[in-house]
């Protein structure tokens, strides 16, 4: 079993791997983000959240049911972790 685990791990970072010889190098300004996305951005951002902080307008206004959705998850986990594994109280006089 371990030497299955072993292979199936081997071939999931082969994978990995192999996949991101595609992408863009870090910072490249010719990349499709740097070319496309990041101008809409900073173009339309205080005509669409009237806020002149362009990152304020990308989390809170582009991306806030996506961070809603994210807090949501999180805060739901927690709960579950404090209900699993909180103590229960003894009822008094039994």
């Amino acid at each position: 079993m371990k030497i299955l685990s072993l292979i199936a791990g081997v071939l999931m970072g082969a994978a990995l791997i192999y996949g991101s010889l595609d992408m863009p190098k870090w910072g490249d300004p010719h990349s499709p983000a740097s070319t496309h996305v990041s101008p809409y951005y900073l173009q339309h951002s205080i005509e669409h959240a009237a806020t002149p902080n362009v990152v304020t307008t990308v989390l809170a206004d582009y991306r806030g049911y996506d961070t809603l959705g994210e807090t949501t998850v999180v805060f739901t986990a927690g709960m579950a972790c404090l209900l699993l594994l909180g103590k229960r109280r003894k009822r008094q006089g039994k």
